[in-house]
């Protein structure tokens, strides 16, 4: 059975520890992390420079670039309007502590749902398709010492109702697809060799991938209008 997993780990076990040291109120969340390549990152914070210089300062990350600023009353690129805090928008390159936490969630088929931060902790939410692998892999966790607090744990019969607009195709498809490297710059498989290995055709995989990158990319962009906050 589909199970959705959230925790809350301490920065200084995944990283950015020394970053809320120095950024009064620094909360953050990730963008996304299928792929591999270094995410998107909306931050907050008393001011954009702090929060800059403080990234820059922090060994357990790389400033690639800074992207954008969401400043008081801004826009979605749907066009809803929204108020909130001050964001500022970065690509950071996250250090050896997310490297094993992700490499241990996809081992274990396991997939990183959501990854927000503040007050020096981490809270993320990871789906698994059955208990077997929430269990392997939180004995990873324990054995490699990130002092994970399982702060909830639950079964859906579809992804809806855990929060990812992905359907359970359009899941496995995308998981499949990660754990071959279509992602990975340069391609771990190609198109052709994808589509064989999940028994579909050209056209019907290429427009599955599609549609679960629209939907992912919506379902992102609402988000940015919810507060940063950990979940309950």
């Amino acid at each position: 059975m589909t199970t959705v997993v959230e925790l809350g780990i301490p920065a200084d076990r995944l990283g950015l520890a020394r970053t809320f040291d120095r950024a009064s109120g620094f909360e953050f969340q990730v963008g996304g992390m299928i792929g591999g390549s270094p995410p998107l990152v909306w931050t907050s914070g008393s001011d954009r420079d702090s929060v800059r210089r403080a990234l820059e300062a922090d060994p357990s990350v790389d400033v690639i670039a800074s992207v954008a600023d969401d400043t008081g009353k801004s826009s979605t690129d749907d066009g809803t309007a929204f108020s909130q805090r001050d964001r500022w928008l970065f690509r950071l390159e996250f250090g050896d502590g997310v490297k094993l936490f992700e490499q241990i969630v996809t081992e274990n088929d396991g997939a990183i749902l959501t990854a927000r931060g503040r007050e020096s902790q981490w809270a993320v939410k990871l789906l698994f398709h059955d208990r077997e692998s929430v269990s392997a892999c939180h004995d990873l966790l324990e054995q490699y010492e990130f002092g994970a607090d399982v702060t909830r744990i639950s079964g859906v019969n579809d992804l809806a109702s855990a929060r990812t607009p992905l359907t359970e195709t359009q899941y496995e498809t995308i998981h499949k697809a990660h754990e071959l490297g279509y992602f990975d710059v340069p391609r771990g498989v190609t198109l052709k060799e994808l589509a064989a290995e999940l028994d579909v055709s050209h056209q019907a995989l290429s427009e599955r991938l599609r549609r679960s990158h629209a939907a992912l990319v919506s379902a992102e962009l609402t988000d940015r209008t919810a507060p940063m906050e950990i979940d309950p």
